[in-house]
């Protein structure tokens, strides 16, 4: 795949996951947002709703205590004649818009019902609000449930106003009631008292509530000013007597007033339940609406109903998803003009490398004049300059190398020539060596010791022998061995090479030490060519140490299994450094002028490079040699990790 390519679908693949990262990120922050908004602004809804609804309230408690505290009612009280004062408190009620007003006597008993006159001498005593006059003498106001008797007394027409057949609502919690006959009243009370301040009766008053929408459409004309959406009032507001809807501006399908719906068990639980605010999103009759419920209690703080007030969900839904959409669309977009720009930078990025890489496969074709055209001054130019460098010196090397392979090439003609005609003149010098061998120790036989030639002869003998070990030493090393390899035991071969030589005076005064692992694998190898690797080894460690000292044979397999390692620790002088990197060279040897040919090595060396094993040497002035041998445990490893140490 072309680099371009792989910056650009780079490039996408982070534009594509930031992207949808953001957008994911944006649109949950909006909702949320959104969501919080709309719940703050309902949470305030209701706050003023609430505040219309104690307004009301507080207008009945004003009336209510200020009528009571008028010298005529006080004294149609105390004289028995109500005419003037049933005339005065009609025209308070229907000037104030009460439902009831009522007057009791200091124990409660009613005594004058302005829209029920004939119905008089019931105890009000029981109602909570009346009682807590009696026993305060102070005036009151609160919310309250009349039972549908206590409304037919105030007025028949009460009764029929709070009676409701409930209508099964979506989401409402279970209940086996059919119908709500009772009444939710705003109800005030303030106590009667005489010139010397003794209660002498009690003045209360009220409205009921069920079927009474003034307060409802003032939360919703001061709240939402009567605003719509999409043919709907944006925002409706609710009275609910524990959990039915008595007064609302939520509308049913067919237009009417939801009165007699139920509201959401979840809400219900919460308001009623627990006495807590609930404000969320909520079914609502047919629809979701975001929405705020609080309780309505009565004197004795006990939840008795639901205030609620709300706006369509769709308002904030259709915000939401514009809001989403015009998110989308700038992030697309964006996504959009950085693809394009990805695409350009990933080109101008590509363009310079395409041109090393072609440059990069004439150069690895061969043609070593190729150039790369620099075009700018950042790092790209600074690898076009640095490739033309690179290209200069691999030319410049590659004629060197031409050079010195062609002189390399020469010399190893020359030195194969001068091998075969060493070889040569070996074979035809060797036969006249033996003649001349055989002929010096007859010479030697015949000869008398006091002969005075005698020690001429026996220089001649040595130095013969010598010539012969040369000769057999440059046809063993030029010959061409044959390799018989098969599966063999190396703690056999080296047995063997000890007990050859151990008996020798070169031995005598040696001890050898074996520490050879029973364990150790059989091998394939040619067990004559390896047995003369040990034997030259072993002989040159004797002769190192001038036949006194201490020599240690040790076999084992190396940490990775694969080889057969022998070890050879001998405790002679040593060898220098110098020396170390010429020990397997052909004629090198530490001897006397005269003992050895410096071949021994060298041919141990072939040997067992011709195993594919490795041949080395550690050794320290002072503190003796070791030479390690390598054999691989099947014929065709090899030991890359041994460096060869010459």
């Amino acid at each position: 795949m072309p680099i371009a390519t792989k910056l650009i679908l780079g490039y996408v693949a982070i534009i594509v996951i930031s992207s949808a990262v953001f957008t994911a990120v944006g649109i949950s922050l909006i909702t949320n947002r959104l969501v919080k908004e709309a719940q703050e602004t309902v949470r305030l809804d209701l706050n003023a709703g609430r505040e219309i609804y104690n307004s009301s309230l507080n207008h009945i408690y004003d009336v209510v205590r200020l009528t009571a505290g008028r010298f005529f009612l006080a004294e149609a009280v105390v004289t028995g004649n109500y005419h003037t004062a049933a005339s005065e408190l009609t025209r308070v009620n229907n000037s104030e818009g009460f439902d009831f007003l009522s007057v009791t006597d200091d124990v409660g008993h009613v005594i004058l019902r302005v829209n029920n006159p004939t119905v008089t001498g019931d105890s009000q005593a029981s109602n909570e609000i009346i009682l807590a006059v009696l026993e305060n003498k102070k005036a009151v106001a609160s919310t309250s449930i009349l039972s549908a008797d206590e409304l037919r007394k105030e007025s028949p027409l009460l009764a029929e106003q709070a009676f409701f057949e409930l209508i099964e609502t979506p989401l409402a919690r279970t209940n086996s009631e059919t119908e709500l006959s009772d009444g939710m009243v705003l109800m005030a009370a303030a106590p009667i008292l005489d010139e010397s301040g003794t209660l002498i009766g009690v003045l209360y008053g009220g409205v009921l509530l069920n079927r009474n929408y003034n307060i409802v459409d003032e939360i919703k004309q001061t709240v939402f000013q009567g605003v719509e959406y999409r043919g709907q009032d944006i925002g409706t507001a609710t009275i609910f007597q524990d959990d039915v809807r008595i007064s609302t501006n939520v509308k049913n399908q067919d237009g009417s007033r939801a009165v007699g719906t139920r509201v959401m068990e979840e809400v219900y639980n919460q308001v009623i339940g627990n006495g807590e605010p609930w404000i969320g999103r909520a079914y609502v009759v047919n629809n979701w609406y975001i929405t705020a419920y609080g309780p309505i209690e009565n004197i004795n703080q006990q939840p008795i109903g639901i205030l609620y007030v709300g706006v369509t969900e769709q308002k904030y839904t259709d915000l939401q998803r514009d809001s989403v959409l015009v998110f989308l669309s700038i992030t697309i977009t964006g996504a959009l003009v950085s693809m394009v720009l990805s695409y350009y930078i990933a080109q101008r990025i590509s363009s310079p490398i395409d041109r090393l890489v072609s440059a990069s496969r004439e150069l690895a074709s061969g043609n070593l004049d190729v150039k790369v055209e620099r075009k700018s001054y950042d790092e790209f130019g600074e690898l076009a300059v640095s490739f033309n460098t690179m290209a200069a010196a691999l030319k410049q090397r590659d004629e060197k190398l031409k050079e010195y392979t062609t002189s390399k090439i020469r010399e190893s003609e020359r030195l194969a020539i001068i091998g075969q005609l060493a070889a040569g003149v070996a074979h035809e010098l060797n036969n006249p060596l033996q003649g001349i061998v055989s002929y010096s120790y007859l010479l030697l036989e015949t000869m008398p010791n006091e002969e005075w030639a005698r020690g001429n002869v026996e220089k001649i003998v040595t130095q013969a022998n010598r010539c012969r070990d040369i000769v057999r030493g440059l046809l063993d090393f030029s010959r061409q061995r044959t390799i018989e390899k098969r599966l063999f035991d190396i703690n056999t071969v080296l047995r063997e090479c000890v007990s050859l030589l151990e008996n020798q005076a070169l031995f005598h005064n040696i001890e050898i030490t074996s520490n050879q692992d029973p364990k150790l694998p059989m091998i394939i190898f040619d067990p004559s060519q390896i047995e003369r690797v040990f034997m030259n080894i072993l002989i040159n460690a004797a002769e190192a140490m001038d036949g006194n000292g201490k020599l240690i044979l040790t076999t084992k397999l190396t940490p990775t299994k694969d080889f057969v390692e022998i070890r050879f620790k001998d405790s002679g002088p040593g060898i220098s450094k110098d020396n170390l990197t010429r020990v397997f060279s052909p004629f090198f040897t530490t001897k006397d002028p005269g003992h050895g040919t410096g071949l021994g090595l060298a041919i141990s060396y072939g040997i067992v490079k011709e195993h594919k094993g490795t041949i080395s040497v550690e050794s320290e002035l002072g503190k003796g040699t070791t030479f390690i041998v390598r054999l691989p445990r099947t014929s065709g490893s090899t030991d890359a990790t041994n460096n060869q140490h010459a």
